[in-house]
């Protein structure tokens, strides 16, 4: 039985170009980092208000980033979208950020987001994101690690930091069962658009070759 590590695959962003030194890879890399924080930031602002936790476009965009930038690139656009954010740039929902933003009931998600990026493109590294079907099953699994930090973050700030009592059924109220229904369609959403991107890149290809 072999142990070897499996092949990375490239991801859709890696069809972009193929830098001819570092310098141009670095600074490639950097513009999709950017582009990545960019698409985020925008979806952020698609935004059903809830207390303590609103409904946002945020989770759709960083499932599509991570997958369509790979692991690394995609968890550093969601890093660079959290520090940006916490530097004060209107980047978090409601345009919206500044450091007073770790006090907020939801910050333990955005936490999570980095790694729900790089959980992400680790499918789409092992061409998990061609299949609709394969897809749609790493894009729910990456849409659940915000949770993971999420409701145990939001527990001690309304608990610990505000003085609030609320029990285990109350912060999954809170935290987890509003927000089922919607990242299993935003998970969806994805499985549409980054196998779509796919087919359409290997239907250009077909089109060059004849």
């Amino acid at each position: 039985m072999s142990l070897a590590a499996p092949v990375r695959r490239p991801v859709l962003a890696d069809l972009i170009a193929r830098p001819s030194n570092r310098a141009r890879a670095f600074a490639l890399n950097a513009a999709l980092v950017v582009v990545g924080a960019g698409f985020v930031a925008a979806l952020a602002q698609v935004e059903v208000p809830l207390w303590p936790v609103p409904i946002t476009g945020q989770t759709l965009g960083v499932v599509v980033v991570g997958a369509a930038l790979g692991a690394r690139r995609g968890a550093a656009a969601l890093l660079t979208y959290l520090v940006a954010g916490l530097a004060g740039l209107p980047v978090f929902a409601g345009f919206t950020g500044s450091i007073a933003a770790v006090a907020k009931p939801s910050f333990g998600f955005i936490i999570g987001f980095v790694f729900a990026a790089a959980v992400a493109g680790w499918f789409a590294q092992r061409a998990w994101d061609r299949r609709p079907l394969l897809a749609f099953a790493g894009f729910v699994l990456a849409s659940a690690i915000p949770f993971v930090f999420g409701i145990p973050y939001m527990a001690f700030i309304l608990n610990v930091v505000g003085g609030g009592t609320f029990g285990l059924g109350e912060i999954l109220a809170f935290g987890l069962w509003p927000f089922v229904i919607g990242g299993i369609v935003k998970a969806a959403i994805a499985a549409v658009l980054i196998p779509a991107a796919w087919a359409g890149v290997r239907a250009a290809d077909r089109s060059a070759r004849r």
